[in-house]
Protein backbone atom coordinates (compact mmCIF):
# COMPACT_ATOMS: atom_id res chain seq x y z
CA UNK A 1 0.00 0.00 0.00
CA UNK A 2 1.38 3.42 -0.90
CA UNK A 3 0.65 4.83 2.57
CA UNK A 4 3.26 2.53 4.17
CA UNK A 5 6.05 4.52 5.78
CA UNK A 6 4.12 7.80 6.06
CA UNK A 7 5.39 10.14 8.81
CA UNK A 8 3.45 10.45 12.04
CA UNK A 9 2.70 14.13 11.63
CA UNK A 10 0.56 15.71 14.31
CA UNK A 11 -1.70 18.67 13.45
CA UNK A 12 -0.28 22.07 14.38
CA UNK A 13 -1.75 25.53 14.68
CA UNK A 14 -1.90 27.00 11.17
CA UNK A 15 -4.66 29.49 11.91
CA UNK A 16 -2.47 32.34 10.67
CA UNK A 17 -1.98 30.82 7.20
CA UNK A 18 -3.94 31.70 4.06
CA UNK A 19 -4.80 28.45 2.29
CA UNK A 20 -6.49 27.67 -1.01
CA UNK A 21 -7.71 24.32 -2.28
CA UNK A 22 -7.98 23.87 -6.05
CA UNK A 23 -10.04 20.79 -6.88
CA UNK A 24 -11.07 19.07 -10.08
CA UNK A 25 -14.66 18.09 -10.76
CA UNK A 26 -14.37 14.77 -12.59
CA UNK A 27 -15.18 11.56 -10.63
CA UNK A 28 -17.59 13.14 -8.17
CA UNK A 29 -17.50 10.47 -5.47
CA UNK A 30 -13.70 10.43 -5.35
CA UNK A 31 -13.48 14.22 -5.41
CA UNK A 32 -16.07 14.55 -2.65
CA UNK A 33 -13.91 12.25 -0.52
CA UNK A 34 -10.70 14.17 -1.29
CA UNK A 35 -12.35 17.50 -0.48
CA UNK A 36 -13.79 16.14 2.76
CA UNK A 37 -10.35 14.86 3.76
CA UNK A 38 -8.81 18.24 2.97
CA UNK A 39 -11.45 19.94 5.10
CA UNK A 40 -10.81 17.55 8.00
CA UNK A 41 -7.10 18.39 7.81
CA UNK A 42 -7.81 22.13 7.63
CA UNK A 43 -10.04 21.85 10.69
CA UNK A 44 -7.43 19.82 12.61
CA UNK A 45 -4.79 22.44 11.78
CA UNK A 46 -7.14 25.27 12.84
CA UNK A 47 -7.49 26.81 9.38
CA UNK A 48 -10.97 28.30 9.43
CA UNK A 49 -11.26 30.25 6.20
CA UNK A 50 -9.71 28.34 3.30
CA UNK A 51 -10.67 29.27 -0.24
CA UNK A 52 -11.96 26.42 -2.42
CA UNK A 53 -11.82 26.78 -6.19
CA UNK A 54 -13.25 24.12 -8.52
CA UNK A 55 -11.92 23.45 -12.01
CA UNK A 56 -13.25 21.11 -14.71
CA UNK A 57 -10.51 18.47 -14.49
CA UNK A 58 -7.03 17.60 -13.34
CA UNK A 59 -5.43 19.10 -16.45
CA UNK A 60 -6.75 22.53 -15.41
CA UNK A 61 -5.29 22.42 -11.89
CA UNK A 62 -1.90 24.04 -12.70
CA UNK A 63 -3.17 27.12 -14.48
CA UNK A 64 -5.68 27.93 -11.76
CA UNK A 65 -3.16 27.10 -9.02
CA UNK A 66 -0.75 29.51 -10.74
CA UNK A 67 -3.35 32.29 -10.64
CA UNK A 68 -4.26 31.55 -7.02
CA UNK A 69 -0.62 31.40 -5.93
CA UNK A 70 -0.14 34.95 -7.14
CA UNK A 71 -2.77 36.16 -4.65
CA UNK A 72 -0.63 35.78 -1.54
CA UNK A 73 -1.64 32.37 -0.25
CA UNK A 74 0.74 30.60 2.13
CA UNK A 75 -0.24 27.13 0.95
CA UNK A 76 -2.16 25.53 -1.88
CA UNK A 77 -3.68 22.09 -2.12
CA UNK A 78 -4.34 20.55 -5.53
CA UNK A 79 -6.88 17.72 -5.64
CA UNK A 80 -7.71 15.63 -8.67
CA UNK A 81 -7.97 12.13 -10.02
CA UNK A 82 -6.91 10.54 -13.27
CA UNK A 83 -7.89 6.94 -13.97
CA UNK A 84 -5.97 5.02 -16.60
CA UNK A 85 -7.85 4.22 -19.77
CA UNK A 86 -6.87 2.59 -23.02
CA UNK A 87 -5.15 5.63 -24.56
CA UNK A 88 -2.06 7.73 -23.74
CA UNK A 89 -4.38 10.43 -22.31
CA UNK A 90 -3.54 9.21 -18.78
CA UNK A 91 0.18 9.84 -19.20
CA UNK A 92 -0.34 13.27 -20.76
CA UNK A 93 -2.68 14.53 -18.06
CA UNK A 94 -0.63 13.10 -15.19
CA UNK A 95 2.59 14.56 -16.56
CA UNK A 96 1.05 17.96 -17.26
CA UNK A 97 -0.51 18.17 -13.79
CA UNK A 98 2.65 17.07 -12.00
CA UNK A 99 4.98 19.32 -13.98
CA UNK A 100 2.60 22.28 -13.83
CA UNK A 101 1.99 22.07 -10.08
CA UNK A 102 5.72 21.69 -9.42
CA UNK A 103 6.32 24.82 -11.47
CA UNK A 104 3.70 26.72 -9.46
CA UNK A 105 5.37 25.73 -6.20
CA UNK A 106 8.83 26.72 -7.37
CA UNK A 107 7.84 29.89 -9.24
CA UNK A 108 5.90 31.24 -6.24
CA UNK A 109 7.81 29.58 -3.39
CA UNK A 110 4.50 28.31 -2.07
CA UNK A 111 3.90 24.70 -1.06
CA UNK A 112 1.42 22.83 -3.22
CA UNK A 113 -0.01 19.75 -1.54
CA UNK A 114 -0.17 17.16 -4.30
CA UNK A 115 -3.48 15.38 -3.87
CA UNK A 116 -3.75 14.12 -7.43
CA UNK A 117 -4.62 10.45 -7.54
CA UNK A 118 -3.14 8.64 -10.53
CA UNK A 119 -4.79 5.24 -10.50
CA UNK A 120 -5.21 2.25 -12.75
CA UNK A 121 -8.80 1.65 -11.64
CA UNK A 122 -11.69 3.51 -10.08
CA UNK A 123 -11.49 1.17 -7.08
CA UNK A 124 -7.91 2.26 -6.42
CA UNK A 125 -9.09 5.87 -6.44
CA UNK A 126 -11.94 5.08 -4.06
CA UNK A 127 -9.49 3.28 -1.75
CA UNK A 128 -7.40 6.47 -1.49
CA UNK A 129 -10.21 9.04 -1.37
CA UNK A 130 -10.77 9.11 2.39
CA UNK A 131 -14.30 7.78 2.10
CA UNK A 132 -15.83 5.44 4.65
CA UNK A 133 -14.08 2.14 4.04
CA UNK A 134 -11.12 3.73 2.21
CA UNK A 135 -7.68 2.55 3.26
CA UNK A 136 -6.09 5.98 2.75
CA UNK A 137 -7.06 9.65 2.93
CA UNK A 138 -5.01 11.49 0.30
CA UNK A 139 -7.03 14.71 0.71
CA UNK A 140 -5.93 14.85 4.35
CA UNK A 141 -2.35 13.87 3.50
CA UNK A 142 -1.91 16.47 0.76
CA UNK A 143 -3.36 19.20 2.94
CA UNK A 144 -1.30 18.27 5.99
CA UNK A 145 1.86 18.20 3.86
CA UNK A 146 1.15 21.64 2.39
CA UNK A 147 0.47 23.09 5.84
CA UNK A 148 3.59 21.58 7.40
CA UNK A 149 5.69 22.90 4.52
CA UNK A 150 4.08 26.34 4.76
CA UNK A 151 4.87 26.40 8.48
CA UNK A 152 8.49 25.48 7.70
CA UNK A 153 8.75 28.26 5.12
CA UNK A 154 7.20 30.76 7.52
CA UNK A 155 9.71 29.79 10.21
CA UNK A 156 12.62 30.08 7.76
CA UNK A 157 11.54 33.58 6.75
CA UNK A 158 11.25 34.77 10.36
Amino acid sequence: MSGHGAPDQQPMDCSDLRVAVVAASWHTQVMDGLLAGAQRALDAHQVTDATVVRVPGTFELPVVAQAVAGQGYDALVALGVVIRGGTPHFEYVCSAATDGLTRVALDHTVPVGFGVLTCDTEQQALDRAGLEGSSEDKGWEATAAALATARTLTDLRA
